[in-house]
């Protein structure tokens, strides 16, 4: 038989037939994988818990013909345990799942930044040291950077000029006067600088942060998302009406 093993993330789940589940999980070694668990909406399934969504998992599967069938799962850690009871928390890790899912394409094509981050970024919330919106946040703009389309923050994404005057979502980020188009947002230099503090993972800065300037930032780093993804995050107005 033609087995391996990973451990991964579970990001989703879609009933088959009368008793089984496509999995999809984005694993550490192998990339995004959809796997077929079968029997697991059974009341008698050995591991059908263990294979619900924000669980970190570790898999055997079986290559299959157009998806992999999951032999053995062990639970590693169930992080939706400590956010199923906090809405807020709750719907910032679905919003990470949903990016994730996105963000990562192509199916069995390695993604190991993706995955730290998606586990480092669910550990944060569920370990409650920082408020939940400034934690998606920052793994928004991690992805993002992981993926290619990291956001000016520094300089004018157009001249490089460290002049800044406005926010640009197509120009990619940040612009100076001379560039700056139409419509372009004009935030706050603190909000800048809590952008540039959650993607360098500067704690103390953004935990001092006021809570204007948190918002302002919440709405740029979604929309800068979702213009690169080119479509809306379906869970995210559910995060941003907490």
């Amino acid at each position: 038989m033609n087995l391996y093993r990973d451990e991964g993330v579970v990001l989703r789940t879609q009933k088959l037939g009368e008793a089984d589940r496509i999995v999809t999980v984005l694993t550490k070694r192998t990339g995004k994988v959809r796997g077929v668990a079968k029997g697991v909406r059974r009341t008698t399934s050995r591991f059908g818990a263990r294979l619900e969504p924000f669980t970190h998992v570790d898999l055997q599967l079986h290559v299959g013909r157009s998806l992999d069938v999951i032999t053995q799962a062990e639970t590693l850690r169930p992080y939706g345990e400590a956010l199923v009871a906090d809405y807020p928390r709750y719907t910032a890790g679905v919003a990470m799942l949903e990016t994730a899912d996105r963000l990562t394409v192509s199916e069995k094509e390695p993604a190991l930044r993706q995955f730290l981050l998606l586990v480092g970024g669910l550990r944060t919330l569920a370990d409650r040291g920082h408020e939940a919106r400034l934690v998606l946040d920052a793994y928004f703009l991690r992805s993002l950077a992981v993926a290619g389309y990291a956001p000016a923050l520094d300089s004018c994404a157009r001249c490089s000029t460290p002049a800044i005057r406005a926010f640009a979502i197509a120009a990619g980020g940040v612009v100076c006067g001379g560039c700056r188009p139409a419509g372009a947002a004009v935030p706050a230099a603190e909000t800048i600088g809590l952008m540039i503090a959650l993607i360098r993972g500067d704690w103390d800065t953004a935990d001092a942060s006021e809570q204007r300037h948190r918002t302002e930032c919440s709405g740029l780093v979604a929309a800068y998302l979702q213009w690169h993804l080119e479509h809306g995050i379906r869970s995210l107005p559910h995060v941003e009406r907490v």
